[in-house]
């Protein structure tokens, strides 16, 4: 089941409104947020991925932000990455960086916006640490993949995220063999000229991506709450003897909490996506456009204040 495609529209406008985010800062997580964004700096972000590895669940932090227009924006963020990494290390915990890349500038400048990168990617090598650039929507798909190709050249500490709703997916997952890959089916709308509009074909391309990563002996992390997904993929590592440590599952923080420990309790690694800071509209405008059970979800969690 997916959202009527109006409303699904209607979150995706929202997602992209800067008046919106703006006034939602003055909010707060009052609207059901709070349930799926582990407040709004470091200190507690840290104290939330604590707890949820005390359960078994390791964790990637991402500092909520994005299609910033100035150098000024882009270089707090990226000191907020470093300075994330460092919390990373100093506190103990097993996490991991996410990023998305209009955060460090990409929408100013390429050359800049990977120097910004080459900063962090640095930081987190020195730390024994891994950096995941998020995807974002189609206009940046081939620069975050030109970029990810510059960085690889000096650090093997980065990879990235393919989204099996894109047409080009099944040739990006070639092109990146041997690269540690996050693969999910695609949270932003696209034309159907670059992107499947079936559920049915994006679900199987999905898995197609996921089969073809784990057989090229790739790292792989398969990014999804959907149960079905995750019993074929277990079904297929077992038949092709592929081991454990070559993949992961991963969730989103706050969704299908039941079925995230019961992968745990079955031996499988299983990462926690955990967002965290002021700019959390976007982020869950998204969630919101993604699949009707989440509105509910956040609707439970705002009558519940």
């Amino acid at each position: 089941m997916i959202l009527h495609q109006p409303m699904k529209i209607f979150f995706m406008f929202l997602s992209q409104s800067k008046a919106m985010n703006v006034a939602a800062k003055k909010w707060g997580l009052k609207i059901g947020a709070s349930q799926v964004v582990a407040g709004k700096n470091i200190e507690s972000a840290i104290a939330r991925v604590n707890e949820l590895n005390k359960q078994g669940l390791t964790c990637t932090l991402d500092h909520l932000g994005e299609f910033v227009d100035s150098k000024e924006e882009a270089l707090e963020a990226t000191e907020y990455c470093i300075k994330t990494l460092d919390s990373i290390a100093s506190s103990g915990v097993d996490c991991n960086l996410s990023l998305k890349m209009t955060q460090l500038g990409l929408d100013i400048s390429e050359e800049f916006c990977l120097e910004n990168m080459r900063r962090i990617v640095g930081t987190a090598k020195q730390y024994n640490n891994f950096v995941r650039i998020d995807m974002e929507d189609y206009s940046h798909c081939q620069q975050t993949l030109d970029i990810l190709k510059e960085l690889r050249k000096d650090y093997d500490n980065v990879g990235t995220v393919i989204q099996a709703y894109l047409k080009r997916a099944k040739e990006d997952i070639k092109n990146l063999k041997g690269t540690s890959l996050r693969l999910v089916k695609g949270a932003y709308k696209e034309s159907h000229e670059v992107a499947f509009q079936d559920k049915s074909k994006i679900d199987e391309n999905y898995f197609n991506i996921i089969k073809a990563h784990l057989l090229s002996g790739s790292y792989t992390a398969i990014a999804s709450h959907d149960h079905q997904i995750i019993e074929k993929v277990i079904t297929f590592v077992k038949e092709n003897q592929i081991e454990n440590s070559q993949f992961e599952f991963q969730m989103l923080y706050g969704f299908r909490t039941d079925l995230q420990q019961e992968l745990v309790k079955k031996g499988y690694t299983m990462r926690v996506y955990v967002p965290f800071g002021q700019d959390w509209f976007g982020y869950f405008m998204r969630r919101m456009a993604e699949r009707p059970q989440n509105v509910a979800f956040a609707l439970r969690g705002l009558l519940s204040k």
